[in-house]
């Protein structure tokens, strides 16, 4: 299992030493999720972050692109340091070939669904993914509540990797945290995508190994 602290909850006036303190735990990788205004109802950051990200984190950045035509950024955000993109299938009519733009650049190429989206969509991708991203809230803000029918469409995303013999990983991201994360790996999940749960914790480290114990 994979632990990706999502940027997003940390706490901005100490990025360097909140960047620094994911290097030093058991975390896998920095989640960053991008915002525009337009596809979800809320703006994260951009560039000037991602700068910061790249000097100074030492683990692969996870890029979630919550946006409209992704197409049009999916490149300067491999340029600015992401290792994973992932972007929104309701969010662009040629998903397959920003795939294929995604993987050319030699970044994993990852699809995230939200929550009214289900797996109809792995005849046509499923080989082609490295990555999904399951939306267990509704995108746009931190802190939501994990949204169970979520574990079944984990299960069928599994269940179909395994009939196929497919080998892209389930990352899960929204109201993740110690008493839901037994569940979501047994549903087949990954990647654990933690923002509030790490970064509003006294601990974070120990929040973190606690998802990795698990």
């Amino acid at each position: 299992m994979k632990i990706a602290p999502s940027v997003l909850s940390a706490d901005f006036g100490k990025l360097k030493e909140q960047i620094e303190l994911i290097n030093n735990s058991e975390a896998d990788l920095f989640h960053v999720d991008i915002m525009d205004g337009r596809f979800v109802p809320n703006i994260s950051f951009g560039f000037p972050i991602m700068e910061v990200l790249k000097k100074y984190a030492s683990k692969p950045l996870d890029v979630h692109l919550m946006i409209v035509e992704p197409e049009k950024y999916v490149e300067s955000f491999i340029s600015a340091g992401a290792d994973l993109v992932s972007f929104h299938l309701e969010a662009t009519a040629h998903a397959h070939r920003l795939l294929h733009l995604i993987r050319s650049r030699n970044a994993k190429a990852g699809l995230a669904i939200n929550p009214q989206t289900g797996p109809s969509f792995l005849p046509e991708l499923g080989g082609e993914l490295d990555f999904v991203n399951v939306m267990s809230v509704n995108p746009g803000f931190g802190g939501q509540s994990f949204i169970q029918q979520s574990l079944k469409k984990i299960q069928a995303l599994s269940e179909y990797r395994s009939s196929e013999n497919l080998g892209f990983e389930i990352e899960v991201d929204g109201g993740v945290n110690h008493k839901n994360a037994a569940d979501l790996k047994n549903a087949g999940a990954n990647i654990l995508v933690a923002g509030n749960f790490v970064f509003k914790d006294e601990s974070p480290l120990d929040r973190i190994a606690d998802l990795k114990r698990i």
